[in-house]
């Protein structure tokens, strides 16, 4: 018998019906064609789990929508911390990192401006300090692979050649990568890439890689385990998901070919059978933080990625939260939620200090 069969996560009454909610309206979205129902999240959205933007500070910090691409509905919400003294992430100059955010969502739901993803990233904000970018990139399957790194990239070039949309203290050559689930999948190959590129003024420094959701074709042991206690990340979901990230683009020529994939690519099973052979050539991979939690259905696919990382020879970090489910940080009521606020600075305050050195 598992062990996980003789207990469950033991979490606070909001926690469990907020996690019921999102999960039915999840659920009720997905539909047997491969199309999703977007009326319900925006119903959610009626009801007030979409925040606007707002120029005055809140919780001390301001934010602002700003447009990279309208004719793909590329936009990024910006997060501004006020002037805090002594900030152990700011330098004697008083400049402050950057953070670039991907929500999560399975490539398939969710947005910036999604109340529990603003929430996250104004705590990020303040708390850090730092300066965060939460970007809202396009979804399946609507826009299946690659769309979503194509924008997480392009994103980046944006900031590179745009100084001025940064409040003049944000140093976007201390520049890390920050995501959760999806966001956090999206994090590592577009951390990839931006290795493989020039940029004038931007460097990404380090990745925050939060639960992050890879996969296979096989079932892993922790998938097996706690089906049925995992109400989170479930296997039919996530079936669901990877199948609409997966779907190919119709090719209308021999410039846009058919991509056929399955869930031992590379961008879903980033250490398995085709891994990409080059990463240990990549000397400037970014040092990376990698999040587990002990009731999440993927921690083994997340754990064999940090232990790929080392392997590679690049410097990683696993952080473990035995206790928590998949998504844990984004209710503030869980006490580990404030934990991973200070272990995302600690981490970081040390990749910082190193550029100082």
């Amino acid at each position: 018998m598992s062990g996980y069969e003789q207990r469950r996560p033991l979490l606070p009454l909001k926690t469990r019906l907020t996690v019921f909610l999102l999960g039915a309206i999840t659920d009720a979205s997905l539909r047997r064609d491969g199309t999703v129902n977007r009326r319900y999240f925006r119903f959610l959205d009626s009801i007030g789990f979409k925040k606007s933007s707002d120029l005055k500070p809140r919780e001390g910090v301001i934010t602002s929508d700003i447009t990279v691409d309208p004719s793909r509905n590329l936009w990024f919400r910006l997060y501004i911390p006020q002037s805090q003294s002594g900030s152990q992430l700011s330098s004697q100059s008083g400049s402050q990192p950057v953070v670039v955010f991907f929500h999560g969502g399975g490539f398939v739901f969710l947005y910036p401006d999604f109340k529990v993803y603003d929430d996250v990233c104004r705590r990020f904000a303040r708390d850090l300090p730092a300066v965060v970018v939460s970007v809202n990139y396009r979804l399946a399957p609507e826009h299946p692979y690659p769309a979503q790194y194509d924008d997480g990239f392009d994103v980046l070039k944006f900031l590179d050649d745009h100084k001025h949309i940064l409040p003049e203290n944000a140093d976007i050559s201390r520049c890390f990568l920050a995501g959760d689930s999806a966001g956090a999948n999206l994090s590592h190959h577009v951390a990839k890439r931006a290795c493989q590129s020039e940029f004038t003024r931007l460097k990404v420094v380090g990745v925050v890689s939060i639960q992050p959701f890879f996969g296979g074709e096989e079932r892993s042991k922790s998938e097996i385990e706690l089906a049925g206690i995992d109400v989170i990340v479930t296997t039919k979901r996530t079936d669901w998901m990877w199948k609409a990230f997966m779907m190919p683009p119709a090719a209308d020529d021999d410039h846009n070919p058919i991509i056929i994939m399955d869930r031992d690519h590379e961008v879903i099973n980033v250490s398995g059978p085709n891994a990409d052979p080059n990463l240990p050539n990549l000397e400037d991979f970014p040092a990376t933080m990698v999040v587990v939690a002990g009731f999440d259905s993927l921690k083994d696919w997340q754990t064999r990625y940090y232990e790929w990382l080392k392997k590679s020879g690049k410097e990683a970090y696993l952080v473990e939260y035995p206790n928590m489910i998949h998504g844990f940080y984004i209710f503030p009521e869980l006490a580990e939620s404030g934990q991973l606020i200070s272990d995302t600075k600690h981490f970081i305050h040390t990749q910082c200090s190193k550029l100082l050195n």
